[in-house]
């Protein structure tokens, strides 16, 4: 009885809307041609780690997809050349424009010429969506003239060409060309990818993660699974100290100092004045950035840089050690290794060897409370923490990250997450203590994603344990987003011995490569579909040695392949696009892109060689979808209310 109480009621709400039977019947139709149409184009990306330059491209190129579709449409008709012109005038229409009409000696010939091109892709690309949805994507000035042209029914092809000349003469005569096919430029890139993937490490290594963000805000329809290396920003920015430390550390490994005094405005300057003092003799010699690329900084800059990088270090191994001497629960005893450290002798005790240490100048270090930091490094700290939490353009992309992110997303009978789901050798779902709670499996990953969304939203609620955990999952053997058994980091600088730098993969990273254990995720997750796939990142593919990104039947697809620079030499690539569209799945592998200044001058567009094509016998609809689930019940609903108005249950408005 309450049941039906509660559908009378919703129907009558949904009468406000649709007022009488012709309107929900032309919901209806509409809403049924809709579940008609092709499936949108995903694409997924993942381990982007600040590389914006080829980042952007493949936004621009959509995956590769632009530039396919103009191979269709004038593979047999124009040139190499004019077809790499074309994609390149898409991809950068501002820049390509300003570079051509430079070359160009009959302008109003060769807009004429263009335009109709950019029409035909424009046609090609949209074909799939619905006219009112291709004209919501449409630059508000011309969406009338764009409309027209795509939805052209001249009866020949000369009608068509005098109609479209007509237009562009006029736009000429108005000087309003150029905007125009910078305006239809951007129309064909928005339809091209339907919705966007990342799959987790927007930061680190790469010179502009702010502007990787910059870019997704503005992208029409994404969803976002944190990675590790987001994580600890999003930690950072909240004022966990050692997430901080973390952080700068990052940025000066990898000669990226630059992101937090100026794309953040993070004041980082008592720290190198600390630095230089308190390691002014010190060559800090394994503290060398990892790249030097930028011309900007001179020897001074690398050296400075260098003790910087070794004074947050030792600032951060004091941080960390606090947290673990803290929190008993976190399991993490063995990453306390300052304590373990024999200055007269010069080793350090790890795992129960004694391991030679190759630099003994810890200044800052007191053996007998080596966790305690001194007065000058407590000063630092407070005023980086300060800068984090009161970086304004910092605050605003990490609110785009906790808004739009999730540690998994279900997507299309698709399982996407950065790293792993902690398993036990037999196969079982690992049992992690979290917060003062025992879980595991689907239940573990709901209650860390629930925590990282409280210590953002809640913060007048927010538990000091909670900010904490925000750097346990950073680094935790336990944590989805690490899942390795330790982040060797004190090794990689103090110890020269190789066998101390490794780290031990959860099983998750080789059970996973089995049908039966996916299988056994996917009824975990509810997404018992014979179609699903589990998509992560985290760990690069080394395609060069032989390993494949394709596992468990086609089940796992792991499409980290070196989307960083300082991957490409181990990976042999440069990341992987996964794309998913209404044909099926397609993988590819992507060379290293040299510079957005050579695709539009040499038209030098990203190579991607295909890895695997899995193609459906049937033609994928929007009724396969999410969204298409979601407009068959909201069609139920509307056959219920015109039965109510059939009956006269509810009375029309005509």
């Amino acid at each position: 009885m309450e049941k039906e109480y509660n559908q009378a009621k919703y129907l009558k709400l949904l009468s406000k809307e649709y007022k009488n039977i012709n309107e929900v019947a032309e919901e209806i139709i509409n809403l049924q041609a809709i579940l008609n149409l092709p499936k949108g184009t995903e694409i997924f990306l993942s381990d982007i780690h600040g590389e914006y330059e080829p980042f952007v491209h493949i936004l621009n190129n959509g995956g590769g997809i632009i530039k396919s579709k103009i191979d269709d449409i004038f593979g047999e008709t124009i040139t190499a050349k004019e077809r790499a012109t074309l994609a390149t005038l898409i991809y950068y229409p501002k820049e390509k424009l300003k570079l051509m009409k430079s070359e160009i000696q009959n302008l109003e010939e060769w807009y004429t010429i263009i335009l109709y091109r950019l029409i035909e892709v424009a046609r090609k690309v949209s074909s799939k969506y619905t006219r009112s949805k291709v004209r919501k994507a449409i630059n508000n000035d011309f969406e009338y003239v764009i409309d027209e042209l795509l939805h052209s029914q001249a009866s020949d092809e000369n009608d068509k060409e005098r109609y479209y000349k007509a237009i562009i003469k006029n736009m000429i005569d108005l000087k309003q060309a150029e905007s125009f096919i910078i305006a239809i430029s951007n129309l064909i890139k928005r339809m091209a990818i339907d919705h966007l993937h990342i799959i987790g490490d927007i930061f680190d290594r790469g010179k502009h993660p702010e502007l990787v963000i910059e870019e997704l805000k503005k992208f029409h329809s994404i969803d976002l699974q944190w990675g590790n290396h987001d994580i600890c920003w999003m930690g950072a920015s909240l004022g966990n100290k050692a997430c901080i430390a973390n952080v700068v550390r990052n940025c000066a490994r990898y000669n990226n100092i630059e992101i937090l005094e100026e794309a953040y405005g993070i004041n980082t300057r008592p720290l190198s004045t600390f630095a230089t003092q308190m390691y002014q003799n010190d060559p800090c010699t394994h503290f060398k950035p990892k790249s030097y690329s930028d011309t900007k900084y001179d020897n001074t800059d690398k050296a400075i840089i260098a003790k910087i990088h070794k004074a947050i270090t030792i600032i951060q191994f004091k941080l960390e050690g606090q947290l673990i001497q803290k929190h008993p629960e976190y399991h993490l005893e063995n990453r306390l290794l300052l304590d373990k450290m024999n200055l007269k002798e010069g080793n350090v005790l790890l795992d129960g060897k004694k391991y030679p240490l190759n630099d003994t100048n810890f200044p800052t270090v007191k053996l007998d409370n080596a966790y305690q930091l001194t007065e000058a490094e407590e000063e630092i700290v407070e005023r980086l923490c300060e800068s984090f939490k009161h970086s304004a353009k910092l605050q605003e992309h990490m609110k785009f990250i906790y808004q739009k992110g999730e540690l998994y997303t279900k997507f299309n009978a698709n399982l996407l997450f950065h790293a792993c789901i902690p398993m036990e050798e037999n196969g079982d779902f690992q049992e992690v203590e979290f917060l003062g709670e025992k879980v595991k499996g689907k239940e573990y990953l709901d209650k860390v994603n629930e925590a990282i969304k409280k210590v953002y939203f809640y913060p007048d609620t927010q538990k000091e344990d909670e900010l904490d955990a925000m750097w346990f999952l950073w680094l935790s053997p336990n944590s989805p987003f690490f899942g390795k058994s330790k982040m060797p980091t004190f090794e990689a600088y103090f110890i020269d011995s190789a066998e101390t730098h490794k780290e031990e993969k959860n099983p998750y990273f080789y059970l996973s490569a089995k049908e039966e254990i996916c299988n056994k995720i996917f009824k975990e997750f509810g997404l018992e579909n014979q179609e699903a796939h589990i998509v992560n990142g985290h760990i690069p593919v080394k395609a060069k040695e032989g390993e494949s990104p394709i596992r468990a039947n086609g089940k796992l697809l792991v499409i980290d392949g070196g989307f960083a620079k300082s991957y490409q030499e181990k990976t042999g690539n440069a990341g992987y696009i996964l794309t998913y569209n209404s044909y099926g799945l397609l993988l590819s592998q992507n060379k290293p892109f040299e510079s957005v200044e050579k695709a539009i001058k040499e038209e030098k567009d990203i190579i991607s060689e295909i890895v695997v094509k899995k193609t459906g016998v049937i033609r994928k609809t929007v009724g396969d979808t999410d969204i298409g689930q979601k407009l068959k019940s909201e069609i139920e609903d509307l056959l219920e209310l015109l039965k109510f108005y059939e009956s006269g249950q509810i009375k029309q408005i005509n």
